[in-house]
């Protein structure tokens, strides 16, 4: 039996009774212009993103057709544009922009994001922040 060896806990977040999917980007590592340090400010840093969405289901199939699903592919390049508007002092503050990001699909109705610094503090794999937002019923 293989090990899970991701770094963040699946959420129970696909659910048949309501009919929600879960969608999910898992260990998006990337460069990103982000810190508060002066040393940061004109440098790139490697970061790993998690998302995780909670996707009500629509009540027709989604006839194997990409247009008619939450595409994962989207939410990456998406955090790619983020990351292209320049210099993010906090970690927060991106996961912030990634969870707005996500819940305009009117059918996300909930996200959990988590950025971590894999280069900030010696001896730590990673430092960072994970959010979770919902929208109101």
């Amino acid at each position: 039996m293989a090990q899970d060896t991701s770094n963040i806990l699946h959420m129970p977040y696909a659910d048949a009774s309501r009919s929600v999917r879960h969608v999910f980007v898992r260990d998006y590592v990337t460069d990103a212009q982000i810190g508060v340090w002066e040393y940061e400010k004109d440098t790139r840093q490697k970061i790993r993103i998690n998302v995780d969405l909670s996707v009500r289901e629509d009540t027709s199939y989604h006839d194997d057709q990409l247009g008619n699903v939450v595409c994962y592919n989207d939410i990456v390049n998406n955090i790619q544009e983020i990351l292209k508007n320049g210099h993010i002092n906090l970690v927060e503050t991106l996961a912030e922009q990634i969870a707005e990001m996500t819940l305009v699909d009117e059918r996300v109705i909930g996200s959990r994001v988590k950025v971590e610094k894999l280069e900030a503090v010696e001896g730590a794999a990673s430092v960072g922040v994970e959010i979770e937002r919902h929208k109101l019923p």
